[in-house]
């Protein structure tokens, strides 16, 4: 038999030119899988070939597991306690192993053996193929269409099978049988047992490759994509920036003619492309995104990470665009919240605004509503601003005298301590287990107790617009914390 198993590895490494080591895993996990039919119960078997003489010996082991943690693969565990009777000096982690009589290579069957290693070759060979591919670290992928699978395309590139889903086609997308393609990748499964490499055509990193690709000047580091949104097959944006003053970044990626930015959109099925110049500063970032808009004036929200846009009614269409589009993906572009509106709403807005703080003012600081506007027409906000802003700043508000404006700030500062104390006894009522949710903070619980949202159900029965709403999370942030406040629901029902 030795001799036998030692011609069988040599002809198989010789004939699937891979190693011979590979070839003798195989060949061991084969006669341990023959083994292991002795037992009735689920044994733990490990064969070993000496890889010189082709001789094998075969154990039967059970892992050592701490008493505390119990049997829970008694046919393959042996508890700590037990196993130092049986070997002195053993650790938790390692093995008990009891010899088992050789198999007989006959038994399994010569043929039974060589299709457990083919089997193993070939695994190990796909393994190698894609190692290789990755180490190309290519991201873009052009292969031809092999077959339709479920809507799946199945790209074939090189010694690749890829697979492109329905779900990353750009929409309308009619592809065909033999068609060439290229694609994004978007991941690898190592787990998957057919096609491991996941390709997209509606990501946004795809457009982003493909300028640079069209774009010498990304890859020489004098341009660069900052940001990509895109509505897959009918517009996407893309934000560049320059870092040779001597280059216009709009005019080098749209190209002579235009002849880089439409050989992207050739290979996109005729989409839109707008680029627009990235910015240091938002507000000038998301003026430039909301392109071809003209903007009349912008209010930046950094609690809420949110802008007011203001448009006048004749850019009012081109700033939010068809079904939204537009704005949507300015929003993408730039990561902030962009709300439009019309000077007319902006004014409303401001009215609400100042009504609000004025009612605020003559509350906290028993005031008359003269002096209540002119601290809003001074630019004070909150009663945080009057009682701890320099009171040089203050002195220069000419309606105010020293006295007067030495009231003012103890009043603000007595205010602001009798809402801490009445903050901190709401907070004392929100349950325990509300407080133990992940990415519960304390300012956090502050605003959830003010929304009276005491408990834990209380916060599972928001909707994600309103916890937004309360919180300033993004819908996103606030979607994940209402579903972690809902998982007891879940749990009590299993």
């Amino acid at each position: 038999m030795s001799r036998e198993i030692l011609l069988l590895v040599d002809a198989l490494a010789r004939e699937k030119n891979v190693t011979r080591e590979v070839v003798f895993g195989a060949l061991e996990n084969a006669l341990a899988s023959a083994m292991k039919k002795r037992f009735k119960e689920d044994a733990d078997i490990r064969v070993t070939i000496d890889r010189v003489t082709g001789e094998h010996e075969g154990y039967r082991r059970w892992l050592v597991v701490p008493d505390d943690a119990g049997l829970q693969e008694p046919d393959q565990q042996e508890l700590y306690s037990d196993a130092q009777e049986i070997v002195p000096g053993i650790e938790v982690g390692d093995y008990i192993e009891e010899a088992l009589e050789p198999e007989e290579f006959g038994r399994i069957g010569a043929q039974a053996a060589k299709q457990a290693i083919l089997q193993r070759i070939r695994d190990a060979e796909r393994e190698q193929v894609l190692s290789d591919f990755l180490d190309r670290g290519e991201n873009i992928v052009s292969g031809t269409v092999k077959r339709m699978d479920k809507g799946d395309a199945i790209i074939e590139t090189g010694k690749i099978e890829a697979r492109l889903p329905r779900s990353e086609l750009i929409p309308k997308e009619n592809i065909r049988v033999g068609d060439r393609i290229r694609a994004w990748v978007l991941r690898v499964d190592h787990a998957a047992r057919g096609q491991q490499v996941i390709l997209s055509r509606t990501a946004p990193e795809f457009i982003r490759q493909l300028f640079e690709n069209e774009v010498p000047e990304i890859e020489q580091g004098l341009l660069e994509i900052k940001a990509a949104a895109r509505d897959p097959g009918v517009r996407a944006k893309i934000a560049v920036v320059a870092y040779d003053k001597r280059i216009d970044p709009i005019g080098t990626c749209v190209g002579m003619r235009g002849s880089r930015v439409t050989a992207v959109r050739n290979e996109l099925g005729g989409e839109q492309v707008d680029i627009v110049l990235w910015a240091d500063d938002p507000a000038e970032f998301v003026i430039g995104a909301l392109a071809p808009a003209h903007v009349d004036s912008i209010v930046v929200d950094e609690d809420k990470h949110a802008m007011d846009v203001v448009v006048d009614a004749e850019n009012l269409p081109k700033a939010i665009g068809a079904r939204g589009q537009n704005v949507r993906l300015a929003s993408e572009l730039t990561g902030w919240q962009i709300n439009i509106m019309t000077p007319e709403e902006s004014q409303n807005r401001q009215e609400e605004e100042r009504t609000g703080l004025r009612a605020a003012f003559i509350s906290k600081l028993d005031v008359d509503e003269e002096v209540a506007d002119i601290l809003i027409d001074e630019g004070f906000t909150g009663l945080e601003e009057i009682a701890y802003v320099p009171m040089q700043e203050l002195l220069e508000i000419e309606a105010f005298d020293e006295d007067t404006i030495n009231e003012l700030r103890t009043r603000a500062r007595n205010a602001l301590l009798t809402e801490a104390i009445a903050q901190e006894e709401r907070v004392q009522t929100v349950a325990q287990d509300l407080l133990e949710i992940e990415g519960i903070t304390p300012e956090l619980v502050a605003k959830l107790a003010d929304a009276e949202v005491l408990t834990l159900d209380d916060l599972a029965e928001l909707a994600t617009d309103e916890l937004s709403e309360i919180t300033g999370l993004t819908e996103d942030e606030a979607s994940q914390m209402i579903m972690r406040a809902r998982a007891h629901w879940f749990e009590d029902d299993a």
